[in-house]
């Protein structure tokens, strides 16, 4: 499992600020000519490492979210991986139009680099809560078909942990109480953010 980034000390805060020009560029690219951009030397390792990543566009004046999307599980390297979700964040979010050529100066872009998702055992909704860390534990929530995360940025809108949980069953498709009523697994996750 060496090609895996599993560990977010693999990347530097030079290779972040990397990887949000990066992002930054391909949108371009893609809005104006429709290409998606390929690089033909990878300036560093941990791109080459599969890795997953969220590309989070925000209007720098409001702060308002205009597009997120992301990968969970790592499966091409980080360098594609944020490639592919900066356009879809752009083009591809159901819940904005398209990114317009004409904004990009408005918009901020953010690169999330996530580590492995790990299993988080819990016997009942009480030790649930009581192993969450609010501020730095990204979740993934599933039951059978279901499935939806939050990255640990937010915890910056909901700070509690029940209503973390209750936003989460619905954000998966499930009723509010699913981690009370269902067997749902968790699993957790940690993020290193690059801005703009």
């Amino acid at each position: 499992m060496e090609d895996l980034i599993r560990s977010l000390d693999q990347i530097s805060d030079e290779e972040g600020e990397a990887l949000v020009y990066l992002a930054r560029k391909a949108i371009e690219e893609y809005l104006i000519t429709g290409i998606t951009v390929d690089l033909k030397e990878i300036p560093y390792e941990s791109w080459k490492k599969k890795g997953a990543s969220f590309v989070t566009l925000e209007n720098r004046t409001t702060g308002a979210l205009r597009g997120c999307i992301g990968s969970i599980i790592p499966v091409r390297p980080l360098y594609k991986d944020v490639i592919h979700n900066a356009i879809s964040a752009a083009t591809q979010d159901p819940r904005f139009p398209p990114v317009t050529v004409n904004e990009l100066p408005e918009i901020r872009v953010k690169v999330s680099v996530l580590s492995y998702p790990e299993p988080l055992e819990f016997k009942d909704p009480a030790e649930l809560l009581k192993k969450i860390e609010p501020f730095k534990d990204g979740l993934i929530l599933k039951y059978e078909n279901f499935q939806g995360t939050f990255l640990p940025d937010v915890w910056q809108q909901i700070p509690d942990r029940q209503l973390f949980l209750t936003n989460l069953c619905s954000k998966a498709g499930m009723p509010p109480d699913c981690w009370l009523k269902y067997p749902i697994k968790i699993y957790r996750y940690r993020t290193k953010t690059f801005s703009e």
